[in-house]
């Protein structure tokens, strides 16, 4: 049974042929309009890489880049396609071309939906990521004589700054490392050794926190030091009052960024994996309308147009059958290329 069957008379082919030309016009700019979003998507993922543990989000800018760039290339095959429909004589050529060209276009914009699926499903693994990734670029603050880690310093300073956070999960996270390097402590000081000998691992810890992570919009000059301790400020109470340092943590300022990203580009695809499916199903009813034209005197005939030729199932089955043997034409050649370069003992013959 046919799928989908629509009849078509001469001028309705035209017309479809005319509005199919231009939306895989329409269509070859959304893709590039894709392929620039994963771009960007992925500069943006590779700014933050230091404080990233895994890389496994990068699949999905990866994914919008090659479906992004491969739509491009089936919308300028659709509209050559489309042109060549108005002319009987050149259309045939296309006949042996077009269904795996389905095939391979079907494919590639499911993919934009498995990216839009993957950007939503992955946000543990990035977030995951992400609380690694900021404890051991917190862990590394001070290492900034370290050669690979001389540069962590100024990366976690100017993320505190540009997303106005403090710490990984909150600012009491810097409570609990030494960021200040060692070169910078005078150890003759009593209070430095005091700090050092309290701490079992014989790190300088101190509540406070780096500059990076004060509040402009605070009306009292920022306090970094002493953080919990009420006497040390005039007119102070760290329980209750509002302290002039970012509440945010890092990793939620991180997170609600690339999600706001991937919520933003989410429709976008959406639309361009609508837009698609559109032209290759409008593609389909072309050429197999098309189809009924080659070998006919009047080329004004009117011809039937449909998805499948039969139904799901027998489509499927035939599909299968074809798969079969084709694998068992290859298993047959590939036996029929290995060649025995000597004779048996046993069949060789005797010499005196």
């Amino acid at each position: 049974m046919v799928l989908l069957k629509i009849k078509f008379p001469f001028q309705k082919r035209v017309r479809l042929a005319q509005g199919l030309w231009l939306l895989s016009w329409v269509a070859m700019f959304s893709g590039a309009i894709t392929f620039a979003m994963g771009v960007f998507l992925k500069t943006e993922l590779h700014r933050r890489s230091e404080v990233m543990h895994s890389m496994d989000i990068h699949i999905v800018p990866n994914l919008l880049m090659a479906v992004g760039l491969a739509s491009v290339g089936i919308n300028i095959c659709a509209g050559k396609v489309c042109q060549d429909s108005l002319d009987p004589t050149r259309f045939p050529r296309w006949k042996m071309f077009l269904p795996p060209f389905f095939c391979f276009s079907v494919f590639l914009t499911s993919l934009l939906l498995v990216a839009m699926i993957l950007s939503f499903a992955l946000q543990p693994s990035l977030e995951e990521s992400l609380k690694i990734g900021l404890k051991n670029g917190i862990r590394f603050y001070k290492d900034t004589d370290t050669p690979g880690r001389c540069f962590q310093k100024e990366t976690i300073d100017r993320l505190q700054i540009e997303f106005q956070c403090c710490g990984n999960t909150n600012y009491r996270d810097w409570f609990e490392v030494q960021w200040i390097s060692s070169r910078y402590l005078d150890f003759t000081s009593k209070e430095v050794k005091d700090r050092v000998r309290s701490n079992v691992d014989g790190r300088y810890l101190l509540d406070g926190v780096p500059f990076s992570c004060c509040n402009p919009a605070s009306p009292r000059p920022c306090i970094q030091y002493s953080l919990l301790d009420n006497s040390a400020h005039y007119n102070y109470e760290y329980q209750s009052e509002e302290l002039n340092l970012y509440n945010r943590g890092c990793r939620q300022a991180l997170v609600s960024y690339y999600m706001g990203l991937m919520n933003t580009i989410g429709p976008c695809v959406l639309f361009d994996f609508l837009l698609q499916m559109t032209i290759l199903v409008s593609l389909r009813y072309l050429q197999t309308a098309m189809e009924g034209v080659i070998g006919q005197e009047n080329v004004e005939i009117e011809t039937e147009g449909y998805i499948l030729e039969k139904g799901v199932k027998e489509t499927l089955l035939e599909t299968k059958e074809k798969m079969k043997k084709l694998l068992q034409f290859a298993r047959v050649g590939d036996a029929s290329a290995v060649t025995p370069d000597t004779e048996p003992e046993a069949d060789k013959p005797a010499t005196a």
